[in-house]
């Protein structure tokens, strides 16, 4: 393990960062297919121009990585990997998306429904501290925590003859997916290492090679912090790590898992050197390495490690490395080219930086290309850590090299998991919340039981975290966890996997998801006897105290926010579906009754019911959590609600624009929504800083959380592309620092592709395409154009005169 890894955490600090390239130009966006994402064009795109003299889409650096923040992210979903590019030495440090401590376990408090009468009472009598101290003695899951997510091990490489190196430079190519470091060593002697993880194949390839022949010497190790893991020899030229799963929190370890590594090597001599292989005199070595659990899915851990390495890697070895190459790129590529962005020229003394060198002046200006990298940047990571079949991404997405890691690195649902899928549908990904939907459905099977033995109520629940064993109790602290409508939140993504696919079938599939959760909540929903609102109680508002004691509550803002967008969804479906009318009666009164939104004193957007905001403890949180409804949701806007929107816009300048990393992403959003551009920029502008993103491009909690990564990719979305109310608004909070540019591929609701390009910071033109035919509103500066298309047909639209008209 990695002490200078430790020691950040500890310290919190954040380290320098920067970044390279914008995005092609000539990136072609082809027609969407049946599942209304948008296919990649057959043909390659042409090769981004961000500044002359760069390369496009590439993150580098001048030296190896020291750290585990600089080291450089790959991964295919299920398998990550993070490759540090040392010369002499080299780590790849690996993770398996399933490989969590304990196992299945229940941590349901036995306490739980006994308590709640008079949990309620006592927070409808004022007495918080009180009715806090009760639920936390009562309500909280056994153990209090949840389990953590812990690496499979590392791939180390000791290269013998490498003394020196010079003309070093190391490199991630986003467009291919592929790690590279080249250097001299010696007398003009050329190294190269380059490194990919294969969704295709399911495997980790490693390329080893020099400018001459016999010139490849390494050792080759495997490794584990793990106290149950163990390296044999697996035959002649591979290696076999075997383990389980660490203990936690009082729960045993009980996960099986395995990696399998072969050598491959051309030319030379391989032999075995204590638990590692030697190879001597080669001209080429490449290293394939596979890795698996026990997981089948929550409830089953009876799959077979050992079994299913051994079968994906004798598939993976019978292809050269040009055909595993080929195989993962085009597969990367029909995701990754749906969308390009270029927002703009950078001076090629500053596009030839190398990444965490452009980072630190990201925000003196006249860098667009490098805020076009970072959206693209984290479309990447969403490809590379969630694909269909495979586990969310969680707090850090699939990279993580420290057994107990900060969280747990689990999924928090009261923002973190959610907003690592907002820049999924517009940006062409839907395919990518798949695991998310799959995970949804898991928790409405386990969260029954909560609903039932907490709360005495049908349907499901979740509350603010759950893990790979989908447990949905309340942990923490009733202060942090005791909060039920995480479910209610995650729903909200897949109704916009309805909403931008519009996938025949679609709605029967996920309305019983949808109506177990309203199922729930209309059993538990309380009146509050002060203000005569249906609430939900217990509740808070996430994680924030307000200025009695204690953070637990009654019908905080953003439960009713949720709970308007969950029922009057639910009432859609049943009306499309033409089913549960007696239930869609029943929510849509309980809607009627939810609090409504208020503003305060100060002009703000409650966050409470009472006007609490101006006497909070932290009157800076990090959670903006009671402006939900401006984004992700859309009650209030600009355009519908200004009065409402001028209080949420007061609530944010209150709150102020500092936070975590994944706080400014979402500030980054709300002023976008709010149409502010200028402002918006300044956000995205301390988002890219060395403060908030680290060298090698992830977000800086600190220390590393990549919710804020996929909050930085939708809010610069956000600033030129919003869809929301009915209609498509386009360049809605343009920032003069982006006063040229285009953008291709990006989707909007209806389940139509949208295409734009601006310059002297207006529009010029745009093209919006439907998959499946219907009304778009398109609007621009106050003007709207309707149009009505059919499957398949496109519109052209045009700037001119001051005026919106088709072109």
């Amino acid at each position: 393990m990695d002490l200078t890894r430790r020691d950040l955490l500890k310290a919190a600090a954040a380290a320098g960062t920067g970044a390279l390239a914008g995005i092609g130009a000539g990136n072609a966006v082809a027609a969407t297919g049946a599942t209304g994402a948008a296919r990649a064009d057959s043909t390659r795109p042409a090769a981004a121009v961000v500044g002359a003299g760069t390369e496009p889409l590439r993150l580098w650096y001048r030296r190896p990585a020291t750290q585990w923040v600089e080291a450089l992210p790959l991964g295919n979903g299920r398998l990550g990997a993070m490759v540090w590019g040392g010369g002499r030495y080299e780590r790849l440090q690996l993770n398996d998306d399933t490989l969590y401590a304990g196992g299945p376990y229940d941590p349901t408090p036995p306490d739980a429904l006994a308590a709640l009468p008079e949990v309620r009472r006592l927070l409808f009598a004022g007495r918080y501290v009180e009715a806090q101290a009760l639920a936390n003695a009562t309500m909280m899951g056994r153990p209090k925590k949840q389990m953590p997510y812990q690496p499979l091990g590392d791939l180390r490489l000791d290269f013998l003859e490498v003394s020196d190196v010079n003309g070093y430079r190391r490199e991630l190519d986003l467009d291919r997916a592929l790690a590279t470091s080249t250097f001299e060593s010696g007398w003009k002697l050329h190294h190269r290492r380059e490194a990919f993880v294969s969704a295709v194949d399911q495997c980790l390839a490693v390329r080893l090679s020099a400018s001459q022949p016999g010139r490849v010497r390494v050792r080759v190790g495997l490794g584990s912090d793990h106290a149950q893991a163990s390296v044999t020899a697996d035959g002649d030229a591979g290696l076999l790590l075997r383990g389980r799963s660490g203990d936690a929190f009082g729960i045993e370890g009980r996960l099986p898992f395995a990696a399998r590594l072969r050598v491959v090597a051309t030319g030379g001599d391989l032999r075995r050197r204590g638990e590692g292989i030697e190879v001597e005199g080669a001209d080429e070595v490449v290293l394939l390495l596979t890795a698996a659990t026990g997981f089948r899915r929550f409830d089953d851990i009876g799959a077979d490690p050992d079994a299913i390495t051994r079968a994906q890697l004798e598939a993976a070895a019978r292809k050269s490395w040009d055909e595993l190459l080929e195989a993962h790129v085009a597969a990367h590529q029909r995701l990754f080219h749906r969308v390009a962005i270029d927002l703009g020229r950078t001076p090629e003394a500053v596009a030839t930086l190398p990444t965490d060198e452009r980072v630190a002046r990201f925000a003196d200006g006249g860098d667009p290309a490098l805020a076009a990298l970072y959206h693209q940047f984290g479309r990447y990571l969403l490809i590379c850590c969630s694909r269909p079949g495979t586990q969310p991404a969680n707090l850090q997405g699939i990279w993580n090299d420290l057994l107990s890691p900060p969280w747990e690195s689990k999924y928090t649902i009261n923002i973190n998991t959610e907003m690592n899928y907002w820049p999924a549908e517009a940006n062409a990904l839907g395919e990518c919340v798949e695991p998310l939907e799959r995970m949804v459905a898991e928790l409405a099977e386990a969260g029954v039981q909560t609903a039932r033995d907490m709360y005495g109520a049908p349907g499901w629940v979740v509350h603010h975290n759950t893990d790979l064993w989908r447990r949905t109790a309340p942990i923490d602290g009733a202060e942090w966890g005791l909060w039920p409508t995480g479910g209610a939140w995650l729903l909200q993504h897949l109704w916009d996997r309805w909403d931008y696919g519009r996938e025949p079938g679609y709605l029967q599939k996920v309305w019983p998801l949808f109506k177990g959760a309203a199922e729930f909540f209309a059993a538990t929903l309380v009146e509050d006897p002060n203000t005569g609102a249906m609430v939900t109680a217990p509740s808070i508002s996430p994680e924030n105290e307000h200025p009695f004691g204690a953070a637990l509550c009654a019908g905080p803002s953003m439960d009713a926010q949720l709970l308007r967008d969950l029922f009057g969804q639910c009432i859609e479906i049943a009306g499309r579906l033409g089913v549960d009318a007696a239930l869609a009666q029943r929510l849509a009164a309980l809607r009627d009754r939810l609090p409504p939104h208020r503003i305060g004193r100060a002009g703000q957007l409650q966050e409470w019911q009472q006007d609490w905001d101006m006497d909070v403890p932290e009157i800076h949180h990090r959670h903006v959590s009671h402006l939900y409804a401006l984004h992700p949701s859309s009650q209030i806007n600009v355009r519908d609600t200004p009065g409402l929107a001028a209080a949420a816009r007061r609530s944010l300048e209150i709150r102020g624009d500092d936070a975590t990393g994944w706080g400014i992403g979402w500030r980054l959003n709300l002023w976008a929504r709010l149409g502010d551009g200028e402002h918006a920029w300044k956000v995205l502008a301390m988002l890219l800083s060395p403060s908030r993103t680290y060298p090698n491009l992830f977000d800086a909690h600190p220390p590393f959380q990549i919710d804020g990564n996929f909050g930085g990719t939708a809010g610069i979305t956000e600033m030129l592309l919003q869809s929301w109310g009915g209609s498509v608004f386009l360049l809605p909070a343009l920032p003069g620092a982006w006063p040229e540019g285009r953008v291709q591929g990006l989707r909007v609701r209806g389940a139509a592709g949208v295409d734009l390009e601006w310059a002297d910071g207006q529009l010029r033109r745009a093209r919006i395409a439907s998959d499946r035919g219907g009304r778009y509103r398109i609007e621009y500066r106050g003007q709207a154009v309707d149009l009505e298309l059919a499957p398949g047909q496109a519109a052209g639209l045009a700037w001119r005169g001051g005026r919106l008209q088709r072109a």
